[in-house]
């Protein structure tokens, strides 16, 4: 992994960037080259590159409506001396500031440090946090169990034509943004399984609300997997001890039922499944304390259920 701190973006992307806007603006103001080199604190060669065009930059920043806005404020500010450098200053480290949480800035870390995609990292805002490993730690779970079933044999056949997710919450979650999950499902094509992007918090509903319904209950349970609807593969579980637990597929509130439910069995069953309904598909819930564990558990089903 490449170490990146966000203040080598700011010098090599963002300054040079800013800069060339910046001279570009104060020539359409009426600064000379020579006075423009002499706010910028570059050399005059360099403003005439600034100001042709030819100096580059990054359209990330150049199209941020908060740069531009900004830009534009301190070129007025200098041309009409209502700013001195002190005060254009400030008004860069503001904007750094705010481009770090969540901005550019931020996502081009995330480009130059993959391993930070997904955790919606905030580690320029509020530094080292103890949450933020558990974060990674959920991410790499969910994207280990995502892996387990690629790999797992026959698995292609479980997969319901909406698609399999595989989700897992932090501790003491609250809502859908506290469950990592796959964006845009995984999916069977071509007789392989398809996992289209690295988890990430917020990004599926469905396994979210069966995820929060199951740790409500017993917050050792923070993984599950849906897979189809399938006979032999209850039949399955109940050879090797599970006992499958049935619920509604029609409901209005799909997480208090299955809350309900698991209630009125007094624990999480690592199996839950329901039947369909009219525009419904049957599903398979499959539980355990991590996606890594739900995910073994299928494999676990589909090598009991072909013997």
């Amino acid at each position: 992994m490449s170490l990146v701190l966000p203040s080598e973006l700011v010098v090599d992307r963002f300054l040079p960037t800013v800069r060339a806007m910046l001279a570009t603006r104060l020539a359409e103001r009426g600064m000379t080259q020579q006075e423009i080199a002499a706010e910028l604190g570059v050399t005059q060669a360099a403003v005439s590159k600034y100001v042709s065009g030819e100096s580059g930059g990054d359209d990330r920043f150049r199209d941020d409506p908060e740069t531009v806005a900004t830009v534009e404020r301190i070129a007025d500010g200098l041309v009409g001396g209502e700013m001195d450098g002190y005060d254009a200053l400030a008004e860069l480290l503001s904007l750094v500031r705010s481009l770090e949480d969540r901005g550019p800035i931020c996502e081009l870390h995330e480009e130059e440090m993959p391993a930070l995609r997904g955790l919606g990292c905030d580690l320029c805002v509020r530094g080292l946090d103890p949450d933020v490993r558990a974060e990674r730690d959920v991410l790499a779970n969910v994207r280990t169990a995502a892996r387990t079933l690629a790999s797992t044999p026959e698995m292609t056949d479980f997969i319901p034509n909406v698609g399999t997710n595989v989700g897992m919450c932090l501790p003491a979650s609250g809502d859908e943004t506290d469950v990592a999950a796959i964006p845009g499902r995984i999916y069977a094509m071509g007789g392989r399984i398809e996992i289209p992007a690295n988890p990430e918090f917020g990004a599926s509903k469905h396994v979210a609300t069966a995820v929060l319904a199951a740790t409500a209950v017993d917050p050792e349970i923070r993984g599950a997997v849906n897979i189809a609807t399938d006979d032999a593969l209850l039949e399955a579980a109940e050879t090797l001890g599970i006992e499958p637990l049935e619920f509604d597929a029609d409901y209005e509130d799909r997480g208090e039922h299955l809350r309900s439910r698991f209630a009125d069995r007094g624990a999480v069953p690592r199996v839950a499944y329901h039947r369909g309904a009219f525009g419904i598909e049957p599903v398979t819930y499959v539980f355990g304390a991590t996606a890594v564990d739900a995910a073994e558990l299928i494999g676990d089903l589909l090598e009991s259920e072909s013997t």
